[in-house]
């Protein structure tokens, strides 16, 4: 803690504009990370506990019915209600045939759908590629800070220069602790989005075989 005070109170405006923003990924990662853990485990539960309420009702009815309070996350309410409802007549869509009309409202459903389970992965990403070489940056700034400062009092042993630049090398550690569980969430979090997606997509494909034979 006292290498990170001096740290602080020896660097510049560069420096410390690193350091801010390496605090505001970390910040913004575990705030992502809490969120969509959080979330994408209440849809795995939600998908797990709705699908077998929904095929065990009598009619499509009461099976949006029975669902409804099961599907907090809104994912699969979106699809029974584009299966079931008509396209606006006097649009291109509308002259389709009623197969093509169910497919892709379906498709448009489940793509609204699956654009919310994969909401944050792009910054998750962001941050894990970009926290090293933000860290690493102000390492070198901090190494070269350091080394002006030094030349101006000529003195060039070892001592006077391990102690400073030991003090920069923190900005790479602190790249790799920001962009390390950035990383480990994203590909965790993208293998339950897969789950989520397959499980939704032959959700969509049966309900259309049940529509088109009803």
């Amino acid at each position: 803690m006292t290498e990170l005070i001096h740290l602080w109170q020896a660097g510049d405006g560069v420096a410390r504009f690193v350091s801010l923003l390496l605090l505001a990924m970390s910040v913004c990662s575990w705030v992502l990370i809490f969120w969509r853990g959080w979330t994408l485990a209440r849809a795995r539960a939600d998908l797990g506990r709705g699908l077998p309420v929904f095929w065990t009702a009598p009619d499509l009815g009461q099976g949006r019915e029975h669902l409804a309070p099961l599907d907090r996350g809104a994912l699969m309410l979106p699809l029974i209600d584009a299966a079931v409802q008509d396209s606006a007549p006097g649009t291109l869509a509308a002259t389709a045939r009623k197969t093509s009309q169910l497919t892709r409202r379906l498709r448009d459903a489940l793509h609204a759908v699956l654009g919310g389970l994969n909401r944050g992965q792009v910054m998750l990403a962001t941050i894990g590629a970009t926290a090293p070489f933000v860290g690493l940056f102000g390492t070198v700034w901090g190494i070269y800070h350091a080394l002006l400062s030094i030349s101006s009092t000529g003195n060039f042993s070892l001592d006077k220069v391990s102690g400073p630049v030991g003090e920069a090398l923190i900005m790479t550690a602190a790249g790799l602790a920001v962009a390390i569980p950035a990383v480990l969430a994203y590909n965790l979090f993208g293998k339950w989005v897969a789950a989520c997606e397959a499980e939704l997509e032959g959700f969509a494909h049966d309900l259309r075989e049940l529509i088109d034979e009803a």
